[in-house]
């Protein structure tokens, strides 16, 4: 016993220990093999008091999972991430639902009330991650499904969701388990459901934190102490994350969650920035222009969105900065919190491209460049690069903390159309004197402006 508890301490530590480097892309592939040492410690620790029950299932699962594990970090994109974290996400739900199950139909009873939150909480993991992957990979519309009474629908669910649980912890048995069991999945479905895919990164971070929170109940029934810490360092640090998306955006977590920014109805036409779009002249740019003028700066802030990882077009993006920095160009990367489709989506793309993390800077740190900086290029960004969120109440921005993209000297946006973002809104950069588009797909686009600037060295 003394060696597995030497080992579940070592285990906690390393655990502690990564997530404290994942703070910074600087040490985060460091952190991320901390936290695996740690995690694979945790499950050493299983087999030094003896053989386990089941062994042969056990060696099973370890290699099924295993491979799969090493399949998808092979295999999966990084474009595809967001995805891949959100199916992670629920796996690791679901794994805690079935752990509590098991607990209880082993020794109902016991630890009762823990057994119900891990179920409870596992489950609406695992359904709204599943949920969450689906809009993510677009087997499922990413826009906001709003129900009829979706609020009442939510509130029903979980009042009857208590109430089987009730009836578990007065004897019910394995039917008012089962019971319970299934409205907790349903209670996931209706939860993200609702929720527009603007809105993944918060969803993301929460329920990342139900996670956590799964399997530390699942620890406290198991008596396990590396489980408990880990899942309640999981469970606190996706809350924090959540609470940090919820500002970079200016709402609220209910609000996310119950009237998301997806399920807003765009304004009138021609009712200021908080209308629908509006089909107003624009200015473009060729490549071979934009290239002349790329040429005669000395400073260049480049600003990734979503439209860059649709298109795959983070390598040629570092490309471009690559030549523009051989060329004594001050190029930095302006990264907004919820630029992506999960935390940290645009640093994971850059990182991926091999940019230098000295060149990433957050909105906070890169705000007041802008004014100094000859040319901003927006590659994929609407809603948080307008300025309509500074000024106009009547927008459903307004508040939110943007990019001050429009206070450079001049603008590229990079787009395929002037469609608007998910609020559903005009961006008044668009009609900015100072911008300029290179319309087309990000990867196109940028490969002909690197073609352009080559053959003008």
């Amino acid at each position: 016993m003394m060696i597995q508890r030497v080992l579940y301490l070592a285990a906690a530590i390393l655990v502690i220990l990564g997530l404290k480097s994942l703070s910074s892309p600087k040490t985060a592939k460091h952190g991320n093999t901390l936290a695996g040492i740690g995690l694979g410690l945790a499950v050493l620790a299983t087999f030094v008091t003896g053989v386990p029950h089941h062994l042969g299932w056990i060696l099973l699962a370890l290699l099924i999972g295993s491979g799969f594990g090493a399949w998808g970090a092979r295999a999966v994109q990084m474009t595809d991430m967001p995805q891949m974290v959100a199916l992670l996400n629920g796996l690791g739900g679901g794994a805690a639902a079935l752990v509590s199950a098991s607990e209880y139909l082993g020794a109902p009873g016991e630890s009762t009330i823990s057994v119900l939150l891990g179920t409870l909480i596992g489950a609406v993991s695992f359904s709204g991650s599943l949920i969450a992957f689906g809009k993510l990979q677009g087997l499922l519309s990413e826009k906001a499904l709003v129900l009829p009474g979706g609020r009442a629908i939510h509130g029903a669910t979980l009042v009857a969701a208590v109430a089987a649980g009730a009836w578990v912890v007065m004897g019910g048995g394995p039917p008012a388990f089962a019971l319970f069991s299934l409205l907790s999945l349903a209670l996931g479905v209706a939860l993200v459901v609702p929720i527009g895919g603007a809105d993944m990164p918060v969803v993301i971070s929460i329920l990342n934190s139900f996670t956590g929170l799964a399997a530390a109940a699942t620890g406290f029934v198991l008596q396990n102490p590396a489980l408990l810490i880990s899942g309640t360092l999981v469970g606190a640090s996706g809350t924090l994350l959540t609470q940090l998306m919820c500002k970079a955006m200016n709402r609220s977590l209910s609000n996310v969650l119950f009237g998301g920014l997806g399920a807003a109805a765009p304004g009138p036409a021609g009712g200021g920035s908080g209308s629908a779009v509006q089909h107003r002249p624009v200015r473009d740019l060729s490549a071979e222009d934009a290239a002349v003028l790329l040429s005669n700066i000395g400073s260049l802030i480049i600003v990734p969105g979503y439209g860059m990882a649709v298109a795959q077009a983070q390598h040629v993006t570092r490309e471009l900065a690559d030549l523009l920095s051989a060329r004594g160009v001050d190029v930095k990367y302006a990264i907004h919190p919820v630029a992506g489709r999960m935390p940290g989506h645009m640093n994971v793309l850059l990182a991926e491209a091999n940019v230098p993390y000295s060149q990433l800077y957050d909105l906070e740190q890169i705000n007041a460049d802008f004014e100094r900086t000859d040319v901003a290029l927006v590659i994929g960004l609407n809603d948080v690069v307008n300025p309509a969120a500074r000024h106009d109440k009547a927008s459903p921005i307004y508040g939110m903390p943007i990019l001050d993209a429009d206070k450079a000297r001049h603008v590229l946006l990079v787009k395929r159309s002037l469609n608007a973002g998910f609020a559903g809104i005009d961006n008044e950069l668009y009609y900015d004197p100072r911008t300029t588009f290179l319309f087309g797909d990000a990867k196109k686009v940028l490969t002909a402006l690197v073609e352009e600037l080559k053959s003008t060295a």
